[in-house]
């Protein structure tokens, strides 16, 4: 079976999703804003998928809480048309194309979130399936997500069920989408695993498009034994739940990112899911805190970026990024992370304990080690504890740009919840 889809991507991704700022509301000109900042601050560093989240076809959003049984906007053939009061440019038939070239024109790629399934609208007013002689009654399964109401399930066990997904593939592809985030479909462990057939339509209409279009599946946490049916399948999946700036969410990462390390590969990348960085919740209700800046503290910032990058998450921003300070932008253009996150070879936890959690990861040129401090007070490792757990001496100390070298008697002092990436050169 060749994997032609593997190379959409050959690192992780890195880009702007629109979740953690506008939750479900998100609309034009401040999709817009955010891809003019990444075109011209954050393009060179490798940044550049652009994504419009959940609900972009509901013209009643206002908040990232949905709103069951809200009209939506949809074509003839049961296919979601972005709302054109928050989209003017999808007005008369454009759809996201507008957008989507606007987006190119900067240097960067466009995408978009699903929902797994059918609109229920269409299931309930019988619309007819593209190129079929089926409706959306014929081919819907009564298997909706728990948590937000708008689509029925697709039984692709039927030609006209994979044809619908074709036909929305299709669409999107016409769009000029390089992205899809494909929701209610990684957590598969509910309706005997209908899921999973239809994580394989998927699949198979993006690959009829011809289209490098990247997939990334949602919401986590996955399960770790079908790791490789995700290889086979997506470039993306999520690990974990909805991940927001709490310390207790950041400290279970860990336990996921050593168990999912080792299936990460050119093409496929385990998702630690977006990073709360800067300013967020500007319009969502459900995340912790409101209309904030991440709370996250700047150590607890710092173990973010390094976990991600150490064990090579997709990098999706979720901050308002026309508002990212000097600290921020540090973090999101740091060359050893972003290096670490495009070009490790080998990686893996090291120690675990109640204070710290050590892991290694290499690349062609240079090997990383992380001392991260777990505990809720400040940790002081000697040389002789460093060479215990297998950590040079000497280096170069990423988060304070300097090198340093150690004796077996001298100390390192490393604060709560923060971390030393040390880079050693081959």
């Amino acid at each position: 079976m060749t994997q032609t889809f593997r190379k959409f991507a050959d690192v992780p991704p890195k880009g702007w999703n629109s979740w953690d700022g506008y939750g479900a509301s998100v609309r034009e000109e401040e999709v817009k804003r955010n891809a003019d900042y990444m075109s011209k601050h954050l393009k060179q560093f490798g940044w550049q998928y652009v994504t419009v989240d959940i609900q972009w076809y509901e013209p009643t959003a206002n908040s990232s809480k949905y709103h069951n049984f809200a009209p939506l906007v949809m074509d003839k053939y049961a296919r979601l048309l972005p709302d054109s009061k928050r989209f003017p440019s999808a007005a008369n038939g454009n759809g996201f194309k507008p957008l989507a070239d606007y987006i190119h024109g900067l240097g960067l790629k466009f995408g978009i979130h699903i929902m797994r399934g059918i609109p229920r609208q269409a299931v309930h007013s019988e619309t007819p399936i593209k190129g079929t002689d089926k409706t959306a009654k014929d081919i819907a399964l009564n298997n909706i997500c728990p948590w937000n109401s708008d689509m029925y399930g697709v039984n692709v066990d039927m030609p006209e069920g994979q044809g619908y997904y074709d036909s929305l593939m299709a669409l999107y592809a016409s769009w000029g989408v390089d992205f899809i985030k494909c929701d209610d479909i990684a957590n598969s462990v509910i309706y005997n695993g209908t899921h999973r057939k239809e994580v394989e339509a998927l699949r198979k209409a993006i690959d009829k498009t011809g289209r490098p279009m990247v997939l990334s599946l949602s919401p986590g946490p996955a399960p770790v034994e079908n790791g490789a049916f995700f290889q086979r399948t997506a470039n993306m999946w999520r690990i974990t739940d909805d991940f927001w700036d709490d310390w207790s969410l950041l400290l279970n990462m860990f336990d996921r990112a050593e168990k999912w390390s080792a299936m990460s590969r050119p093409g496929n990348w385990p998702d630690c899911d977006m990073l709360p960085l800067g300013h967020i919740g500007i319009r969502s209700v459900d995340g912790p805190g409101g209309n904030r800046q991440t709370r996250f503290t700047k150590s607890e910032q710092k173990t973010m970026m390094t976990l991600w990058a150490m064990m090579q998450s997709p990098l999706i921003m979720g901050g308002e990024l026309p508002d990212n300070d000097d600290w921020t932008m540090s973090l999101l253009t740091n060359g050893d992370l972003l290096n670490l996150d495009d070009h490790v070879v080998e990686k893996c936890q090291t120690h675990r304990d109640e204070n710290k959690i050590t892991w290694y990861a290499t690349t062609a040129d240079d090997q990383y080690f992380a001392i991260f401090n777990i505990s809720d007070h400040d940790l002081r490792l000697t040389g002789s504890d460093l060479s215990k757990l297998e950590i040079p001496l000497s280096g170069h100390d990423v988060w304070h740009d300097q090198d340093i070298s150690m004796t077996s008697e001298e100390s390192l002092k490393i604060g709560s919840h923060d971390v030393c990436l040390l880079k050693v050169s081959l």
